[in-house]
């Protein structure tokens, strides 16, 4: 099973590494690959030509930002409801089972969480959460299949519909979850799903090289409390800045189930509270 919506990954610099690449090539998922013109020849000898799109621009220090805006639109002209944006440092996809995190063989995981957000009417980002922040420890094991109404990083599915673009250079996806739960949509962040990403700062390529050196991570911090200050704190972790946010005003934005959703036989006694409270 693959996924209905299309996936994109954004890359630069990394076409020795392309974990993404690889890792969606062994599930045999279907993607496209968003370079710059410049490295489309060092990416081509290592990848399928014809899974690679070229952006109309290169070198412009901005970090990812355009490239995501022209993706959105490449998906809203592909006639697509939602479109997958993936970072290119991601090893494996994973299905957390109670407190065992299971390497998944094809892209079912994808396919799953496309039919669970289209059964609302209001989820405008979802998206799988990092295998190392689910609880693996039996008495420590998850209990519920997602988080609501919290940040989405790396591996995200995008409602193209969504009156709202990337901004800024740093910490993008953390500030555009912010705009879409201020704007009274939901997101939905999967433990279910999970994604392998290579810990920020440990690769070179991609944002590495263009925005994290010296004091970076700092700049990152103060530029979504520019951008978010009533919900953005700043502190000093690991020797960098870290910024800290606020998602508790947003636990008011409920779920509404499509008046047309089917609800598959077999659902738990979760999934049925879920539903009841999404009907109310």
């Amino acid at each position: 099973m693959n996924p209905e919506y299309p996936v994109y990954v954004i890359s630069k610099g990394r076409w020795e590494s392309r974990l993404t690449s690889k890792a969606l090539e062994r599930l045999r998922v279907p993607y496209s690959l968003v370079v710059e013109p410049q490295e489309f020849d060092a990416y081509a000898a290592v990848i399928d030509p014809a899974e690679i799109l070229v952006l109309p621009f290169s070198d412009l220090g901005q970090g990812s930002i355009l490239a995501r805006d022209w993706v959105w639109e490449h998906a809203i002209e592909s006639g697509a409801k939602r479109h997958w944006i993936l970072d290119d440092n991601i090893r494996d996809f994973r299905r957390l089972h109670g407190s065992k995190r299971y390497r998944v063989g094809d892209g079912t995981t994808f396919r799953a969480a496309e039919q669970f957000v289209d059964r609302f009417e209001n989820v405008g980002l979802a998206g799988m959460h990092y295998s190392t922040f689910a609880a693996t420890h039996p008495t420590r094991a998850l209990t519920k299949p997602f988080l609501l109404n919290t940040r989405l990083y790396s591996c995200i599915l995008i409602l193209n519909e969504l009156p709202l673009r990337w901004r800024g250079r740093y910490n993008e996806d953390t500030d555009l979850s912010l705009r879409v739960l201020k704007a009274g949509w939901c997101t939905v962040l999967f433990y279910a799903f999970l994604a392998d990403k290579q810990t920020t700062m440990t690769m070179k390529g991609g944002n590495t090289d263009e925005l994290y050196q010296g004091d970076g991570r700092l700049e990152m911090a103060r530029s979504l409390q520019r951008q978010q200050p009533d919900v953005t704190r700043i502190s000093r972790k690991w020797g960098r800045g870290q910024h800290h946010v606020d998602y508790r005003s947003f636990r008011a934005n409920r779920l509404r189930l499509r008046p047309d959703a089917k609800i598959p036989e077999g659902v738990d006694d979760f999934g049925m509270a879920l539903v009841k409270r999404a009907r109310s």
